[in-house]
């Protein structure tokens, strides 16, 4: 869906970004991770032309983004900023409704779209006649994902989206943002430098350092295949706990007891990552947990044993 080859930012002798390449697949979440000027931020903005590369192409859905005029390039990419960029002067369904009215939309169209994304963001349609700083921190940002999402665009981008948030605020809106069905469908670059957010949120992560990729994988292939001595460092402090959201329970499926499924115990599906299965043992009442591989392979497992098949795995990593 997305295609970078060799894109570099110089300004005037800083080359902010520096010759990167990658690719996104259609559907898949890229994360840009990197401490704060590493050019992940202008890498985002090259490829909706907020910033025009300095040399190199980008290319989205086969097409050369430098071939559209910019402004019809950003209808169909949805953005999204760490500080939401409500306009404060415009209620939220004024704000919601922007690029609907660009696109020549009708009222009824643009009401009834409004009306299931704040259903889907769980947001009170009392919400709509009100400004922005009217509502939490917390709101505003799901406001500023409606707007994103409203025309339905293939592509989303998203800079430190939920940067200003608090950290339980943050936790749900992960949560909903794993769920929602809308991002199911969207292909997503998203820019942070929190470490738990890219391996929580992403299918792959591009590290970056001083304007290039030092490694692009999946996150457990960050972590069990680290490029350098810089990838292993940047995630080392964190490093337990990046283990438990890289490793899938699939992953873990082949060193699990084969045991029949039993009942009045939480269920979840092989493709859970491993932190969610043990909040499932720390939050909930039941001592075991079904992993459905489909429908018809089960198995039940205890924290002892789901503990047991993580050492096993890591062990086969080395």
């Amino acid at each position: 869906m997305i295609k970078v080859d060799s894109i570099s930012k110089h300004f005037g002798k800083v080359k902010a970004v520096d010759a990167i390449s990658f690719e996104v697949q259609e559907q898949e979440n890229m994360i840009l991770l990197g401490t704060s000027g590493c050019g992940k931020t202008t890498t985002l903005k090259m490829l909706n032309r907020l910033i025009e590369p300095t040399s190199g192409s980008i290319s989205i859905n086969n097409k050369n983004i430098l071939d559209q005029q910019p402004e019809i390039l950003r209808r169909g990419i949805g953005y999204v900023l760490q500080n939401n960029g409500l306009f404060p002067h415009y209620t939220v369904a004024e704000n919601i409704a922007i690029v609907p009215q660009l696109l020549k939309w009708d009222k009824k169209k643009i009401e009834s779209r409004t009306a299931e994304l704040m259903e889907k963001l769980h947001l009170d349609a009392g919400y709509l006649n009100v400004y922005p700083n009217e509502l939490s921190g917390g709101q505003q940002q799901r406001i500023g994902l409606a707007r994103a999402l409203v025309s339905d665009p293939p592509v989303l981008l998203m800079d430190e989206p939920f940067g200003a948030l608090d950290n339980v605020t943050r936790s749900n809106i992960h949560k909903e943002f794993k769920a929602l069905d809308e991002l199911k469908r969207k292909t997503i670059i998203m820019v942070t430098h929190d470490v738990q957010e890219a391996f929580e949120l992403g299918d792959r992560i591009c590290l970056m350092d001083k304007g290039k990729i030092i490694q692009s994988g999946t996150p457990a292939e960050l972590l069990f295949k680290p490029a350098n001595d810089f990838v292993e460092g940047f995630l080392k402090d964190q490093r337990l706990q990046l283990e438990f959201r890289a490793i899938k329970l699939i992953n873990l499926w082949d060193t699990l007891p084969a045991l029949q499924k039993e009942v009045n115990t939480s269920s979840l599906s092989s493709g859970t990552d491993l932190w969610t299965a043990l909040e499932s043992f720390k939050f909930g009442t039941a001592e075991t947990i079904n992993i459905s591989k489909d429908q018809n392979t089960v198995k039940s497992v205890g924290f002892e044993q789901l503990m047991a098949a993580f050492y096993q795995y890591k062990n086969q990593q080395v």
